[in-house]
């Protein structure tokens, strides 16, 4: 079951997207919690290039706390007909697969904001685990900025 809708009007993804560059580990600092997230803490996502063209997704979890059983989830994305490149679809099941549209991201793709069109799903995610607090605060205003509902922000917890 979906979530409540935390932002009615999405933003469009403001910057090309490099994929070679997106590739590598992310930590998510914050999100909007679902349920296949619930209660989990430490959570990281992976993504490289596969052999067929399309993006292996790894997404780990830590269930209750930073430091917790360990859940990992396998996935696949693939690029969709964005000229921004901004825009994926993933799968974790079968044929079914949910849009992914990188929001923003830092030049550096130090950071990334990611959502999709509904407005039910968010993430804050870092290449750090633990930036400093003035970077935190910064994508918090950026997602404030893009029209989302900071209640709803859930703040996740990273060893």
């Amino acid at each position: 079951m979906a979530g409540p809708v935390g932002n009615p009007k999405p933003p469009e993804p403001a910057r090309a997207v490099e994929v070679d560059r997106y590739l590598g580990k992310w930590y998510e600092l914050a999100r909007y919690d679902m349920a296949f997230e619930r209660g989990c803490e430490g959570v990281t996502a992976e993504y490289s290039l596969r052999p067929d063209g399309l993006i292996k997704v790894v997404n780990s979890c830590h269930k209750g706390a930073p430091d917790g059983p360990l859940a990992v989830a396998e996935g696949r994305a693939k690029r969709v007909g964005d000229p921004l490149g901004a825009r994926l679809k993933v799968s974790f099941f079968g044929p079914f697969y949910a849009d992914y549209w990188i929001l923003d991201h830092g030049p550096d793709y130090a950071w990334s904001i990611v959502g999709e069109g509904s407005g039910r799903y968010l993430w804050i995610l870092s290449r750090d685990p633990d930036p400093p607090p003035a970077v935190r605060d910064d994508l918090i205003r950026r997602v404030k900025a893009m029209g989302y509902d900071l209640k709803l922000l859930r703040m996740t917890r990273q060893k």
